[in-house]
């Protein structure tokens, strides 16, 4: 497999060349994977799993497609680690994840709704879209940082 890192529109972009190509499905397998292991340590099929509200069979096969693009390596009833490759891509996602989030809430979208349409949004909208975000929320918070300061 051959990756290849730029930026564009001041977001960092990965290129995949492989046969087996990363989806908004395994991109959550990821992003949960590497989420848990932030938070305790370790990551478990059975934790993946529970986290995404699936079964354990689903996370397998995700697993082994993940280990094939060079993000986890994995044997079966042991704990999943995730190669430099794979928490590269996860904070890449992380990332996307919460400007949307972050946009979202500012513009008065409650937590649970931001926390799910976040999850959505991030895997379908361009690299351009993403960048007029953090343009605009950038902006809003300078805005609103602006406002705060000033006396009534």
């Amino acid at each position: 497999m051959i990756c290849k890192l730029f930026w564009l529109n001041g977001f960092e972009a990965l290129v995949y060349t492989a046969r087996v190509m990363m989806t908004k499905s395994l991109e959550d397998y990821l992003e949960a994977t590497h989420r848990q292991i932030a938070e305790t340590g370790v990551a478990r099929v059975v934790d993946v799993a529970h986290i995404l509200g699936v079964k354990m069979p689903s996370v397998n096969n995700a697993v082994k497609e993940l280990a094939k693009l060079g993000f986890v390596e994995y044997e079966r009833y042991k704990e999943i680690k995730i190669t430099d490759e794979g928490r590269s891509q996860a904070a890449l996602i992380f990332k996307r994840h919460t400007l949307l989030k972050s946009f979202l809430l500012s513009i008065g979208v409650s937590e649970v709704n931001a926390e799910k349409d976040a999850c959505s949004m991030e895997h379908i909208l361009s690299a351009e879209t993403l960048d007029r975000l953090k343009s605009t929320t950038v902006k809003k918070r300078k805005t609103a940082s602006d406002n705060s300061g000033k006396s009534s």
